[in-house]
């Protein structure tokens, strides 16, 4: 019987060990470079103070976060829009959830060569996102701007060939989101996003020649797989995210070009 007690006191112990092992194992979160990066080195600071390490994983496209998340490479991620998520699961069969809302990037268009997307000329070539919901929402804001006129049966995901109105015949070419502003000595105009922007040395407010509005249904999300959306740890990395001193970073060093759009998911 005392054999027995023993035994069972060991795994007991063993089993707490290693459950504080794995609590105190670091959540990796994937995020591309510029401001999704810099505010979750902000959120990593606000998430210490509750207990909850993160390691930071950096990726140069949109591609390999959400792939790696659902692979368990990672925990959580924090660099897209819902709209890309949801055509990511479509599109890849991936089992991921949006756990919190967390910054707006708006999407600017942006030249070298003119002043003013009046002054585009017939036959121009503008660069955009060459993946379907950047692409599209590239778009959308160019057809805000009354250069051209997209189907509107089509909703978020358009393409060029949604196109119905374009009487400028301007020309699209579709390279990577992170090379578009390398595009702007050789184009007319090119849409980037704002991560892309601040990383490339550009103000979205100061530089761009045409930028999203606010009311974008483009806010970026925090996502994790589904089988994990309830464990404690999400709860507590969306609190940091959400805390008033990541707030204030955001306001204080993006001065508007990046906003706060925190909210839990719906």
């Amino acid at each position: 019987m005392r054999f027995l007690l023993k035994l069972t006191a060991a795994a007991v112990l063993a089993s707490a060990l290693t459950g504080q092992a794995l609590a105190n194992d670091a959540i990796k979160i994937g995020v591309t470079p510029g401001a999704h990066e810099e505010v979750m080195e902000e959120v990593a600071k606000v998430a210490a103070t509750k207990g909850l390490d993160i390691e930071i994983v950096s990726f140069s496209d949109y591609v390999i976060p959400n792939q790696a998340l659902d692979d368990g490479d990672l925990d959580a991620n924090s660099f897209q829009h819902k709209p890309y998520l949801d055509n990511q699961i479509k599109d890849r069969g991936y089992d991921l959830s949006v756990v919190g809302y967390n910054i707006l990037t708006p999407m600017g268009i942006y030249s070298n060569k003119i002043k003013s997307l009046d002054d585009l000329p017939e036959g121009a070539e503008v660069g955009i996102p060459n993946d379907p919901t950047n692409g599209g929402r590239a778009l959308l804001v160019l057809q805000s701007q009354g250069l051209i006129k997209v189907d509107p049966a089509v909703g978020l995901v358009v393409s060029p060939l949604d196109i119905i109105e374009n009487p400028k015949n301007i020309s699209f070419v579709e390279l990577d989101a992170a090379q578009l502003p390398r595009s702007l000595d050789d184009l007319d105009a090119s849409a980037i996003n704002t991560n892309y922007a601040l990383e490339a040395g550009l103000n979205p407010i100061k530089d761009s020649i045409a930028i999203e509005g606010n009311d974008s249904p483009y806010a970026n999300v925090i996502v994790t797989q589904t089988a994990r959306k309830d464990e404690p740890w999400v709860k507590t990395l969306v609190e940091a995210y959400h805390d008033d001193a990541v707030r204030k970073f955001i306001d204080t060093k993006y001065e508007g070009s990046v906003l706060p759009v925190f909210k839990i998911s719906e």
